[in-house]
């Protein structure tokens, strides 16, 4: 076999591989391995995923699918969402503080923020599941009579015959105004390979047919890729409130000082 030559040669010597090189092709080899199992999930959960309207059959599986996004929120409200409430950080410090000057006990430093921890995940918990009461005795609990009507739907996304992503749609009575992108759930072990956006576009394609001029939602996720995934929908940030309280859902002193959450407003223009 002819090789081209490369100039001087100059003389090899054989040596083997040490213990870091053989760590580091291996670190490369599983790089690359999740890499192609990441893209062969997109792919696959594409081709085989289909979006169809809900059927009554499909009602416990939805059920659980918006319970268990809905149990998600518990962390991610409590501790994730945190760090964009400064004024609870600043009333938890002086709480601490103040236990602190009565007390003279070093160990109120470690221990009450521990406490004030716990009792943001108890109170997001307590708020979340109320929610869940509510929503199951409204929209949830007759998924059939409240969405399937001529303003509203709802879609479930169905992979290998499973319930894997839900969304819902709510509009006014009369075309025009906005329409609402509602109850959106994908689950976790789905999640980054497509079934978010074809359901978001299950959406505007409502919208659009509808004569809808807007899709607007409302979330209190704290987690990038849910903002990332409206984003790529075409939403756009218009504001948020802060120390949103959900409509029909009781809350009392303990909760306004332990559950509080920032609502963000996506609106998405589809006819101008």
């Amino acid at each position: 076999m002819f090789l081209p030559s490369l100039g001087p040669q100059q003389p090899v010597t054989a040596t083997s591989p040490t213990k870091s090189q053989f760590d580091m092709e291996e670190k490369i080899q599983q790089k690359d391995v999740q890499k192609y199992f990441r893209g062969q999930k997109a792919e696959n959960g594409l081709q085989n995923l289909v979006v169809r309207e809900f059927e009554p059959a499909d009602k416990q599986e939805v059920q659980q699918l918006f319970h268990d996004g809905m149990m998600e929120m518990v962390a991610d409200t409590a501790f994730r969402g945190l760090r964009h409430h400064p004024e609870s950080l600043l009333l938890y410090a002086a709480m601490t503080v103040l236990c602190f000057v009565i007390t003279v006990c070093w160990w109120v430093i470690v221990l009450l923020p521990l406490i004030l921890l716990y009792g943001r995940y108890f109170y997001s918990r307590r708020m979340i599941h109320r929610y869940l009461e509510q929503a199951s005795s409204r929209d949830m609990g007759d998924i059939q009579g409240f969405y399937m009507k001529s303003n509203s739907r709802l879609w479930v996304a169905v992979l290998r015959g499973k319930v894997v992503g839900i969304v819902a749609a709510v509009g006014q009575q009369k075309p025009g105004g906005p329409v609402e992108l509602r109850r959106m759930s994908v689950d976790r072990s789905c999640r980054r390979c497509g079934i978010g956006l074809a359901l978001g576009r299950k959406v505007v394609e409502f919208a659009v047919a509808h004569k809808y001029r807007s899709v607007v939602l409302g979330t209190t996720s704290y987690t990038s890729p849910a903002h990332q995934l409206y984003r790529r929908l075409g939403f756009r940030l218009v504001g948020f409130t802060d120390g949103y309280v959900t409509p029909g859902v009781r809350r009392g002193l303990p909760e306004g000082i332990f559950y509080r959450v920032r609502h963000h407003h996506y609106k998405l223009d589809v006819q101008r």
